[in-house]
């Protein structure tokens, strides 16, 4: 089978609208976390969220055409140009036959939630009659963002959506990579993006008692491994990823920022929205990534962990880790604390900075760690509050969703 590099990555994130400023702000260790300003939460349990700031989608397309997309669209659209130039690839100038090879797998958890609402308020707020915007249905659609995509860049490859909740961009990109390993795509462009900082969004997660309600204190809310964490803290945002056959890249003399080699899928079988105690989805994709890469548990080095900062997703995750790891010495972080939950993309941005992890040998912190949950198993190797200088070969990242979906990656350094 084919190797599989990382050519071109893209952000749009709370911590910064491009690769870079996102990379700096993780490593500082810095929080995205404020007042939602999106709509009033006087009535809401939760009042704060990671949300993106100062995007300007005209800085990517004309507003005329921004208007036929829903926001999550919009960042698809701004991280994705960041990627592909970043990769160095200009698809205008590729013959059109070479696009029959490069495709788009894009994946969201909601899709155009914020269209939906908007629609329907408008509907009920007048007299019955059915009128709808005609792009409602088109900017809705969780597929639509790869449609997009595509048709942006004249791509005839594959080209379609994952959904599995807050795994569906870890999904995405485990699909592309096996996409082209099989050899149907040269190119793939990968990744997710979320814009679910809605009313009905924040309304219903409240009432599953997902949201922190540290409306006291919205930095500090998000704190996976902590005694005293309440829930996650959601986010918004994109994440894209250029994957690319081996030989292709090196052929073009393109960047290489790492090479994904594995991806493993699985399901906890258990709960809509919960997570088993001993973790057994979690541990199972972890051990089918380490099969499909033929490594061990100690070769892998660090972990971004999915870690949202629940009381009970985070312990089961752990439980799995421990499981899997049994006593290695495996560095473990939780940049959640960072970056909020971005639901649907969070797989993405963490992929990216599990490969920025390996290219730079540093492993991110989980911040806001003020007292250990003791009920953590002992000796695993936790990252808190600031990063840790590592020689990383491989790094994993875990991703799972409510309905109890998980998928874990392996990205590999360079040599």
């Amino acid at each position: 089978m084919k190797r599989v590099a990382v050519t071109g990555l893209g952000a749009i994130t709370p911590l910064g609208n491009s690769v870079a400023e996102f990379w700096e702000n993780i490593l500082a260790g810095k929080s995205g976390a404020g007042p939602i300003t999106k709509f009033d939460t006087t009535k809401f349990k939760t009042h704060f969220a990671h949300e993106v700031k100062d995007f300007d989608i005209e800085k990517y397309i004309e507003k005329k055409e921004a208007r036929k997309y829903d926001l999550f669209t919009q960042y698809a659209i701004a991280a994705t140009d960041e990627a592909v130039k970043d990769a160095g690839l200009d698809f205008a100038a590729m013959p059109q036959n070479e696009r029959f090879d490069v495709g788009v797998i894009w994946a969201s958890g909601n899709g155009g939630i914020s269209t939906f609402e908007e629609q329907l308020q408008e509907f009920n707020s007048g007299d019955g009659t059915p009128r709808f915007n005609p792009f409602f249905i088109p900017k809705m659609i969780i597929d639509i963002a790869a449609g997009v995509l595509s048709i942006r860049y004249g791509l005839h490859g594959p080209n379609y959506a994952t959904v599995s909740a807050c795994a569906s961009s870890n999904t995405a990109i485990i699909s592309a990579f096996d996409t082209i390993r099989l050899g149907k795509a040269t190119i793939m462009i990968a990744g997710g993006s979320e814009a679910a900082i809605t009313p009905a969004s924040i309304g219903g997660f409240n009432a599953s008692q997902a949201l922190s309600k540290r409306n006291d204190s919205p930095q500090t809310a998000s704190r996976p491994f902590d005694a005293n964490r309440d829930g996650f803290v959601a986010g918004e945002g994109a994440g894209a990823l250029i994957l690319e056959d081996w030989d292709h890249a090196v052929a073009r003399g393109a960047k290489i920022y790492a090479e994904i080699i594995g991806g493993g899928m699985a399901a906890d079988a258990y709960h809509l929205t919960g997570t088993p105690a001993d973790g057994l989805g979690a541990a199972l994709g972890m051990q089918k990534a380490l099969a499909d890469t033929n490594l061990s548990p100690k070769d892998i080095d660090y972990v971004n962990a999915h870690a949202t900062s629940t009381p009970v997703g985070d312990l089961s995750e752990l439980n799995a880790i421990n499981t899997v790891f049994n006593g290695q010495d495996v560095s473990v972080s939780a940049t959640k604390s960072m970056t909020g939950h971005l639901l649907g993309a969070a797989g993405a941005i963490e992929s990216i900075i599990s490969v920025l992890a390996v290219k730079n040998d540093i492993v991110p912190p989980t911040i806001n760690v003020e007292y250990l949950d003791p009920a953590i198993p002992e000796g695993l190797h936790l990252v808190l509050n600031e990063p840790e200088k590592r020689n990383i070969q491989y790094a994993l990242n875990n991703t799972f969703g409510f309905g109890g979906h998980t998928a874990t990656s392996i990205f590999k350094k360079t040599t």
